[in-house]
């Protein structure tokens, strides 16, 4: 599949088949999170893979949406701010950018894969803290369930081009 076909492609997926995830597919995403780009390559981000079948309760204390914890399997991506780079001139720690790069390379993967994702920001942090015991300096992001869809894709306004970029 072409890249640009991927990101036509790729929609928020809320709802999931049953169906495992091979594990050759599962492997392809995490090796694409591996070779996104972070800040000044200090790679300061983890990667959970988490059973839905074996953590359905925890998962649902994170984000209490059944579709949630449909997919086989659900994405973490955490951040050790001390293992990220921060601007000098401002010390804007870019965690954040990283974590978000990281998810965004292991979603166009899913994607290209005919796997279903959704980014999940909305969660409920302390919950993610306490369900993947992580130490206080990792930080939860964002997650995502990986699965294959089972839910029509609703399709959203995107603005036009013109009201979003502007020329200087």
């Amino acid at each position: 599949m072409e890249f640009f076909d991927v990101i036509e492609k790729r929609y928020s997926v809320r709802g999931y088949k049953r169906d495992e995830v091979e594990k050759e597919k599962v492997d392809k995403i995490l090796k694409a999170a591996t070779l996104a780009p972070t800040g000044v390559n200090y790679q300061g981000f983890k990667v959970f893979v988490i059973d839905t079948k074996k953590n359905k309760e925890g998962l649902k204390k994170i984000y209490n949406q059944d579709w949630f914890v449909e997919a086989p399997i659900v994405l973490c991506v955490v951040v050790d701010k001390s293992k990220t780079w921060t601007r000098p001139w401002d010390a804007k720690n870019i965690s954040d950018i990283d974590a978000t790069i990281v998810m965004d390379h292991i979603i166009l993967t899913a994607t290209d894969l005919d796997l279903g994702t959704c980014y999940i920001a909305a969660f409920k942090k302390y919950e993610a803290i306490k369900f993947l015991n992580l130490s206080e300096e990792y930080e939860p992001v964002l997650f995502t369930p990986i699965g294959y869809p089972d839910a029509d894709r609703s399709y959203r306004p995107r603005k036009p081009i013109d009201e979003i970029v502007e020329y200087i």
